[in-house]
């Protein structure tokens, strides 16, 4: 059992060797959803705090992204968020793109998927109050139609 214990513990410091990139991409204000749709400012601290961690170029990584392996997850979660929608990038995406990301933030929003539960260990400001979430909800609806309106022109 000791054998084990030491085993675990020298691949644990031997697995700090190996830290993540906690470099962000660089900002172009241009392009970044909040600038673009005039968002609000309240409900853009709502995204800001809820949803910039994973979902732009601007992670503010935790305390404990300085530890592997879970430095690994949390990058991993990251890089994976912003493949899938980065908000410090919303204007490249095409118009229908963007029409189809803001459609998945309110399905996300309304079924309570986004932000991850498991956000929220080190995030409890993350956590959205129904209010928050229904403002959001409404937010995204109208960023949606009016980005469908724009593509009727």
């Amino acid at each position: 059992m000791k054998k084990v214990l030491i085993i675990i513990l020298v691949a644990f410091i031997i697995i700090q060797f190996f830290p993540i990139d906690k470099t962000n991409p660089p900002l172009t204000p241009g392009m970044d959803f909040l600038k673009i749709k005039k968002t609000p400012p309240e409900i853009a601290q709502i995204i800001t705090v809820s949803c910039y961690d994973c979902h732009s170029n601007e992670t503010k990584y935790p305390w404990y992204s300085n530890f592997s392996p879970f430095s690994w997850f949390l990058k991993n979660h990251i890089d994976e968020g912003r493949k899938h929608l980065n908000f410090s990038t919303f204007a490249v995406y095409e118009p229908k793109k963007q029409v189809h990301l803001l459609q998945e933030c309110i399905e996300m929003t309304e079924k309570e998927e986004m932000p991850l539960p498991s956000y929220y260990i080190g995030h409890q400001n993350a956590k959205l109050t129904s209010a928050q979430r229904q403002k959001l909800i409404q937010y995204f609806k109208t960023a949606k139609q009016d980005t469908e309106r724009s593509m009727s022109f």
